[in-house]
């Protein structure tokens, strides 16, 4: 047996018990639906559960020249927004914006911690540490910053996360219109 053998076999063994876990749910989410094929159905869920989106095929690596502009708009909107934001919300006093060499820093104060938001010219990626999702890596897809492991923007998780921290409207989906 060489080395390999184990890991494909640690490898089908925690992909059979994801299958055995949403198999045993498969039935309660669809008991009250009649003429359906449990076993095609389970499968079928099975699959689906069980992958992430696949962005490989969208993604655009970027040139250098047509990265740049798209990622500097990014983070001077995302800096404006955020020191608009602040500033009209009382119960961040203590917070700070600052963006200086792409990277733009949030510190919100305490109890709500810092937001890193940095390009990542190599990789033709910007790049998010939050307080509340940790770290994630962007990619430009169809005209979005995209989280190519559950397909959410960057824009919608920032709309998400900081709607529960401000006691401001927010709306970073607006953003995007550049």
């Amino acid at each position: 047996m060489n080395i390999t053998q184990p890991s494909r076999m640690l490898i089908r063994n925690i992909r059979l018990l994801r299958v055995v876990q949403i198999s045993r749910a498969v039935p309660a989410i669809i008991r009250f639906h009649q003429n359906i094929n449990l076993v095609s159905t389970t499968r079928n869920l099975c699959t689906v559960f069980s992958k992430s989106p696949d962005y490989s095929s969208e993604a655009q690596q970027l040139d250098l020249s047509t990265f740049e502009p798209i990622c500097t708009q990014t983070l001077e909107s995302l800096t404006e927004y955020f020191d608009e934001i602040v500033e009209s919300d009382s119960k961040l006093s203590n917070a700070d914006v600052n963006y200086s060499d792409g990277v733009l820093t949030v510190k919100l104060g305490d109890g709500f911690g810092t937001y890193v938001i940095n390009r990542q010219t190599p990789n033709r990626q910007i790049w998010l540490s939050s307080p509340t999702s940790g770290p994630k890596r962007y990619d430009w897809i169809n005209g979005d910053w995209i989280y190519k492991h559950d397909g959410i923007s960057l824009h919608a998780l920032l709309q998400q996360e900081l709607e529960k921290i401000m006691s401001v409207p927010v709306d970073f989906m607006s953003l995007k219109k550049m």
